[in-house]
Formats: structure tokens, sequence, C-alpha cells
């Protein structure tokens, strides 16, 4: 059997800073809740000490030197999350996925079959057969270039930002066993 290496995201952004950690630590000192911008890890990170980070901050996690994050201390699930980091995650999911736009363009221009009877773009809530076909039918006229170009072209599709958000949110909560935008990690146990 092989084993896929770990995705890892090279940058995170803020979702809840404890300037004194919380109550599952065995000595306090500053934390943040983070989420990252290309796989959408959730991560605790212990912060420098003369760190002190703000929601919706971005700061980088990956091998390098790192300014202000001093280790990643663990993945986490959505069920660990602060009340504060939950209440941030749908806008902070959002303002990644309006920054790269291209990335979910290209989902929708290039998405496929999960099996014989479900299609990718049916894993998005409100995609049904309809919208299916009327947007597999707009692709092979011409791939979609932008969100609005999509908009524009399968006039009664909702909101495809928000489509790919909530889609992010439903993966993030494991609430769906199959996976378009985020990664499923092994656990140790």
């Amino acid at each position: 059997m092989t084993v896929k290496p770990l995705k890892k995201d090279e940058w995170a952004v803020v979702l809840d800073f404890l300037a004194k950690g919380h109550s599952g630590m065995q000595r306090s000192e500053p934390v943040a809740q983070v989420i990252g911008d290309r796989y959408f890890s959730l991560l605790e990170v212990i912060v420098r000490e003369d760190g002190n980070l703000k929601t919706e901050q971005r700061v980088y996690i990956g091998d390098g030197k790192r300014s202000e994050v001093k280790y990643i201390r663990k993945r986490m699930d959505y069920a660990d999350l602060t009340t504060s980091a939950k209440d941030e995650l749908p806008d902070i999911v959002g303002k990644i996925v309006s920054k790269k736009p291209k990335t979910f363009i290209r989902f929708f221009n290039m998405s496929g079959p999960v099996t014989t009877r479900l299609h990718q773009l049916e894993l998005l809530p409100g995609i049904g057969k309809r919208h299916l076909w009327s947007i597999i039918g707009e692709r092979k006229r011409k791939e979609f270039e932008s969100f609005e170009d999509l908009k524009k072209r399968v006039p009664l599709l909702p909101n495809p930002e928000k489509l790919i958000v909530r889609r992010i949110l439903c993966e993030l909560e494991d609430k769906d066993k199959y996976r378009i935008f985020v990664p499923r990690w092994e656990k140790k146990v």
C-alpha cells in the first residue's frame, strides 16, 4: 500500500488568538487556531512570545523560517475549534475563495463523475441535475473564465462562490464521505 504524502499549507489565516493559551494546555503560552489558505488545514500553532496575532492575519507556517509562529502544535478537527474560531470560519473561508477564483473556476471547468450516478458538481449544495447539465453544456461550448462569467452563462445558478464556501465548511465539519477541496488526513490512534 502506498502512502500519499501529506498536503501541507505554507500560509494560514488566523481564526482565533489566545494570548494565554487554553485550558487543555500543560503550560500557559500564546496559541492561535488557524486555517491553511490552500488545503484548508485546521491547525493549532504556538505563537512566539512577542507575537500578538489578529483575526484574519495571514501567517507563514511552512518549513522555512517563521517570524510569528514558533511551531505547529497539532492538526485539529472542526469540533476542537473555539466558539470564536467557528464564528470567523465562514467569513475567512469566503475571503480565501474570493482571493483564488481561478482555482475554483477550474473546478467548474474540470470536475467529473464521482460514481456512475453522482457528479462532483452535485456535491455542491444547491446543485441538482438541471444545474449540472446546464453547467456541463456551457463548459463544453467554452470554459468558464470567472465567477461572473459562470453566473451570466448559467443564470439560475445560485452564487457559485457561496456554494464553494458551503461545501468547504461541510468538508471541514466532516459531514460527507466525499471530499473535493479539503483533503482527508489520517488520524493517529
